[in-house]
């Protein structure tokens, strides 16, 4: 068995598994990367290579509780760790509420960014929060045809972050960190 080979084949599906399981991108990379030192120091022990891809994600499996073995023993010495421990859901809830804070003073200048009428949509939707249905009935268009409005109008916004930032996701879709992109790149 070809080391080179197995882990072309089986590194992205490897590096999804570590994402759905670890919220920091930078813990999975290092994780990936004790996959594959263990990978080659153990692949000589696999009788059936038909098992590869069942082994290599037992590896990844017994990594990711390895990690997070380590990361709750490290989080009863210190407590300004640089990372999100689902089992903590009070550092997690603070750090995002702390991102969701510093972004919210984002969100004004972001929307009048927009054209005009997306702009006052968004504002009256999800600043004022007015209903969907009854801001359709008082423009006089259907429900359907508004909800068309403002997902394309939340895209276009998003689009507007994605110029500004690069955004950390956790596995079950919520922000949890942003780093400011660089101004001036070309």
């Amino acid at each position: 068995m070809n080391i080179d080979k197995i882990w072309l084949e089986y590194q992205s599906a490897l590096k999804r598994f570590l994402h759905s399981k670890v919220n920091n991108e930078a813990d999975v990379d290092d994780l990936l990367q004790d996959i594959l030192i263990k990978t080659h120091h153990n692949l000589h022990t696999i009788n059936d290579h038909r098992n590869v891809k069942a082994w290599l994600f037992q590896v990844a499996n017994n990594t990711i509780v390895d990690f997070y073995r380590k990361q709750g023993r490290n989080k009863q010495v210190t407590h300004d760790a640089p990372w999100l421990l689902e089992a903590e859901p009070d550092d997690s809830s603070n750090n995002a509420s702390q991102v969701k804070r510093d972004l919210s003073e984002c969100i004004a200048p972001f929307i009048d960014a927009l054209p005009t009428e997306q702009a006052a949509l968004l504002r009256t939707i999800d600043i004022d929060n007015k209903s969907q249905k009854a801001y359709a009935e008082e423009l006089g268009i259907s429900y359907s045809t508004l909800k068309s409005r403002v997902q394309k109008s939340r895209n276009s916004l998003k689009e507007v972050f994605d110029q500004c930032c690069h955004f950390s996701i956790d596995r079950h879709g919520n922000l949890y960190d942003y780093e400011k992109k660089q101004s001036g790149k070309n």
